[in-house]
């Protein structure tokens, strides 16, 4: 028997203790999740709803466990960070709603996500865990490059699999960043090419099955092309091999990886696109201020723990400080959200608001820290968490130009 769609009455009525005042939570309604179920596409809910860090946090644990009480909630985002096997899981949570593929147009499977849209996700995502965030992120920029390609066979191969994770896809192509010799080379040949070189970095081994790797041709044009994630030999002994797991101090459970590609035989029709030279350097730049909404959801998350800390110590500063932090995030927010909306914010402006943004997600975060006491040392304590988080984001992405903006900061 079909279930029917909600009205909007039922959404109301479903919603009503999910809402935000004066930013605490009510006391969530076991109906927020019932509705999960009554919704062909979980992206309706999250485009209705303002208060997206809850509904994410609400969809990872609603079928984690259907015993899970509200007071778990706050435990998981630790075990995402250092557990691979819970954050597998949490991905595919996404996944059993449609949410790993939003930028990706409706007609190609997708959830047709706006860059507005998407850069709030983006924020509640890490605002609730930087580890399924920063997951989460890659194979949502794969499902990006498969929706620019010209490859109409792997659309449809990747696209509305990758929606809903039964096909799980990471990205390898930071290394083209890097100035001198290619790390990575591709070589033509018949039908295909040869790829050899080290991808020194590919989040998600043993969670995500393809990636996406970056390599550079003879002429200089830069080669995309899909290739297992996992130590494999072809027939014509083209190789790849990955290392293990890399011991990182934050977001461990990530599983992040290098490998290297040895002769590995690329079939044309895995090549998802060829761009001219240099053309990461110049979306680098058109997309600078991509990687700010982590840090600017990580320090939304330390005010949200310096906010429970400060319940639990009764000092009147920290309330009175976590103000003037919220205040200088809720601005910087609204002015990032601004100069991706608009097509007249320059390049430097947006590069200046990516500076600020790590700035101001290392003063939270340490403010979190300073807040917590010696508790933060914990591996389990949240403040100690968002902090290592803050370190990851504020080099995530990073080019020359952020090193520098962002040591500019520093002085």
């Amino acid at each position: 028997m079909g279930i029917a769609h909600p009205t909007n009455g039922m959404f109301k009525a479903c919603l009503h203790k999910s809402e935000v005042k004066n930013g605490e939570e009510r006391d969530v309604s076991r109906g927020m999740i019932t509705l999960f179920y009554f919704l062909p596409n979980f992206t309706q809910l999250f485009k209705i709803v303002n208060n997206h860090q809850l509904l994410i946090r609400l969809i990872v644990i609603s079928l984690l466990s259907a015993q899970t009480s509200l007071s778990e909630i706050e435990i998981l985002p630790s075990e995402l960070d250092r557990d691979s096997n819970v954050l597998q899981q949490a991905l595919q949570q996404l996944g059993k709603h449609s949410l790993l593929a939003l930028k990706v147009p409706p007609s190609l499977g997708g959830a047709g996500f706006s860059e507005s849209d998407y850069s709030l996700w983006q924020i509640a995502a890490a605002r609730y865990s930087g580890a399924l965030a920063f997951l989460q992120t890659q194979h949502q920029s794969a499902g990006s490059f498969f929706t620019a390609s010209d490859n109409h066979t792997l659309q449809q191969e990747y696209l509305s699999s990758m929606a809903t994770g039964e096909k799980l896809v990471g990205v390898g192509f930071s290394q083209l960043r890097r100035p001198g010799k290619p790390l990575v080379a591709a070589q033509p040949v018949e039908k295909g090419y040869l790829i050899s070189g080290f991808v020194p970095w590919i989040t998600g081994g043993n969670i995500f099955t393809d990636f996406i790797v970056g390599a550079v041709l003879p002429d200089g044009r830069e080669l995309y092309g899909v290739v297992p994630l996992e130590t494999v030999q072809q027939s014509n002994k083209g190789k790849i091999t990955l290392s293990l797991p890399m011991d990182l101090i934050a977001m461990s459970a990530t599983n992040t990886v290098s490998a290297e590609l040895d002769n590995w035989y690329l079939e044309s029709n895995y090549v998802v696109t060829i761009k001219p030279a240099n053309s990461i350097h110049d979306s680098s730049q058109k997309n600078v201020l991509n990687h700010g909404w982590f840090p600017l959801g990580c320090a939304y998350a330390a005010l949200d723990i310096i906010q429970q800390t400060s319940q639990r110590k009764q000092l009147e500063f920290i309330p009175k400080i976590q103000q003037v932090l919220k205040q200088e995030i809720d601005d910087l927010k609204q002015q990032m959200i601004a100069a991706t909306i608009s097509e007249n914010t320059n390049y430097e402006n947006k590069l200046k608001l990516r500076s600020q943004v790590i700035n101001l997600a290392s003063r939270c975060t340490q403010a979190a820290v300073i807040t917590a006491s010696g508790a933060a040392n914990s591996l389990a304590n949240s403040a100690g968490r968002v902090y290592r988080e803050a370190l990851v984001f504020s080099v995530s992405g990073q080019t020359t130009d952020v090193m520098e903006a962002s040591l500019k900061l520093l002085t």
